[in-house]
């Protein structure tokens, strides 16, 4: 199956990459699902291709599973074989999901960037409100103590846009 940039979503962010992936499962048998896969900004969506409209409808038919990027921690466990790389992505609550794909697909690499990405955007977020807090505090304690002298204000680095 060829890899797409663009799928139309229900969700609000925008398809990077949607393409095949294969899932094992969970089972005894540990075998190797197919699954329609959009990775988008905030994760990745993994789509069952039994069921409704299956792959030809955008994969939005049966079963569909979202993985967060909040909750995901990294991809791991990179191995590539001959004719298929496999790759464990590892949630905050360590659980372990492994997959596979064509080694020249590099799925892999695309859902590393953008947990790199979110990863990164969610730290700037983070730095930019606790120092926003921290200068409120410090604009309340002066107003509680006028006579004190007010703490030096550190220049405020201009924060990306965010989408």
């Amino acid at each position: 199956m060829k890899d797409s940039c663009a799928s139309p979503s229900s969700s609000s962010s925008a398809v990077l990459r949607a393409g095949e992936l294969e899932k094992r499962s969970a089972s005894l048998l540990q075998l190797w699902k197919k699954k329609r896969a959009e990775l988008r900004a905030d994760g990745l969506s993994l789509f069952s291709p039994e069921g409704g409209k299956g792959a030809a409808g955008g994969g939005l038919g049966g079963g569909r599973k979202e993985l967060r990027f909040g909750a995901i921690q990294k991809v791991d466990c990179v191995e590539r074989t001959g004719k298929y790389v496999y790759f464990t992505i590892v949630t905050t609550d360590r659980r372990e999901i492994d997959f596979r794909c064509p080694g020249e697909s590099c799925w892999n690499a695309s859902i590393t960037l953008a947990l790199i990405d979110f990863q990164n955007k969610r730290a700037l977020r983070d730095f930019h409100s606790r120092r926003q807090k921290e200068e409120e505090e410090a604009e309340q304690a002066t107003a509680r103590a006028p006579h004190a002298k007010p703490p030096t204000r550190r220049p405020s680095l201009p924060m990306p846009a965010l989408e």
